[in-house]
Parts: structure tokens; sequence; C-alpha cells
């Protein structure tokens, strides 16, 4: 049965929050199926919840002065990272309360929360639901502050402000590239030429320079520079998207984020190819974990 957003409004928070200890956080409290504006919402118990939205501010006498959150759909208690879309600023909340109770937003912040984020209302946030330690826990189910967490880089946050807005314009995070000049490259080329002539005797007599030759053969002979085809550049990154014990799903998802299956002992790792950058890692990891692997990280390449 599906419960109206009127009739659950006034109900006490599901979460009893006088119990500090760690039995506090169980179990977790889902319950029925409720509906607000018409659009019906099920709580459910799932580890990969990675959301953004829209986040409002409960009044002072509503969510307290703890860094807690109110939210439709996920279990209470449970604990998540905010991040403010706009600054990158991340904290750890405990998600409390059903809510909000009306609009569209994603998720209510207690007074407390919302100082230790930054914002007032009506800020876009990033909702993802995480396993914190237990000395983490007992901080917040006691109403203090855990320290911030690192900040968002903004590649990131760009990815994930175009899942906000599909429509806004692609923003370009950096600058136009830089033409590589072929004349420097030329001329070491025509002086190690003159340098070999001079001690291989006198070259056949031309009638003009051939500076197109020159940089021809300077490009040859990069190309044939020795390039480490087993293992990336030291320094390089890669996004891991998991490790699974059956090869075939391992596979599959090798395909679903063109990455490579590696084995390692009697699992099999997921990763992407070598990234220069952690820029370009950052920016692989959103698209990664959008499609649907909320634990992939970062990983230097030259790691086993």
């Amino acid at each position: 049965m599906v419960a109206t957003a009127e009739a659950r409004a006034d109900r006490k928070p599901a979460v009893p929050l006088a119990a500090n200890g760690p039995a506090a956080d169980y179990p977790v409290v889902l319950g029925a199926p409720f509906a607000i504006d018409g659009v019906t919402y099920t709580p459910s118990d799932s580890l990969n919840v990675d959301q953004v939205g829209y986040a409002s501010v409960a009044g002072p006498d509503e969510g307290g002065d703890g860094v807690t959150i109110a939210h439709r759909t996920l279990p209470l208690p449970s604990y998540v990272e905010v991040t403010d879309l706009t600054t990158g600023r991340t904290i750890l909340a405990r998600a409390e309360r059903r809510g909000p109770m009306s609009g569209t937003w994603l998720a209510e912040l207690s007074s407390g929360a919302a100082a230790q984020l930054g914002i007032t209302t009506k800020t876009p946030v990033r909702i993802r639901r995480v396993n914190p330690p237990e000395a983490e826990r007992a901080l917040l189910r006691a109403g203090r502050q855990v320290p911030t967490r690192m900040e968002t880089p903004k590649p990131l946050l760009a990815v994930l402000m175009r899942r906000l807005d599909p429509g806004a314009p692609a923003v370009s995070l950096t600058g136009p590239a830089a033409i590589p000049s072929l004349a420097p490259a030329a001329g070491l080329a025509s002086a190690e030429l003159a340098s070999r002539a001079a001690a291989n005797g006198p070259a056949p007599k031309r009638s003009r320079p051939m500076p197109v030759a020159a940089v021809v053969a300077h490009e040859t002979r990069a190309v044939r520079a020795p390039v480490a085809a087993t293992r990336p550049m030291p320094g390089a990154f890669v996004v891991q998207a998991g490790a699974f014990s059956v090869r075939s799903s391992a596979e599959a998802v090798a395909r679903k984020i063109a990455g490579e299956v590696r084995p390692v002992g009697k699992l099999w790792r997921v990763r992407t190819s070598a990234l220069a950058s952690r820029g370009e890692a950052e920016a692989k990891l959103a698209k990664v974990r959008a499609a649907g692997y909320s634990d992939a990280r970062i990983q230097r390449a030259d790691r086993d």
C-alpha cells in the first residue's frame, strides 16, 4: 500500500536518536512505498546509490544540529557523502529521516549538515552512499561532525553537473591544444645529418636542400624508439572497476567500460587503459561510476 506524504509527514523519525552505540545502526528501516506530488517512492537497501539533484535545508526544529539528511529511498539509518557541486566540498552525513515531503528535492540537510557544507538552500549536490568506519559513525551518531573529505576535482564536478542538467552545453576544462612546431625538429635533424655526413665522407652534391626529408628521418627515428608495450609508463593512472571471481562477468564489464581484464590470483580484475594525468583519471572514474560501478577507484598504473 502506498502512503501519502501528508500521512507520513507527522511521523517521528524512524531512527532513535538517543542510541549512540553501534547497535543504533541496526536493523535498518525501509518502510512502505509512499507518494509525493503524484510520484511513488519505494525505499530500498541498495548499496549502489549515487545521485545528483538539489538539496533543501531543514528548519531549526526539524533536522537538529547533527550532520544528518532526510532522503526518500535510502535505508534508515545509512551514511552518505554529500558534495556541493558548485565548490567540490564534501562531507559525511547520516540519513535519519524520510523526506523532503514536497517538491522535487533530492534531499533535505539538517542545519548542522548545511553549515558544514557551507550552503543555504537550493544547492546542486551529489549524494553517494558509503560505508564509513565505526569511529566516524560514532561521531555522527553523537551529533558531532566528521572532518570534511578531500574536495572533488573540477573535471569530476563538470561530469556530475552534466548528469544534473544533460541539456547544458559542455564545459571546456582545458585550454586549446598546442600545435607542435616542426621547425625546431627539422633543424635538429638537419644538424644531426650534417654531422654524420662529415664523419662518413663527402656526401653526393645536391642542387637544393631537402628539409622535408630531414623531418621524415627525424620522425622515423622517433617511431623506432623503444616503447614499453607490456607495462604502462610509471606515473600514469588507471581506473579499476572491480575484481570478479567469474571471468565472463569480468569480460562483460570490460566491454561496457572499454577496459581490459587481467588475472590476479583467483580473481579477474577489470581496469581501463593507462591515463596520462590525474585529471583524465578523475573524469574517467566519473564515467565508470555513472555506468553503475560505484566502487571503482583510481590506481597508479605501475601498481599490480
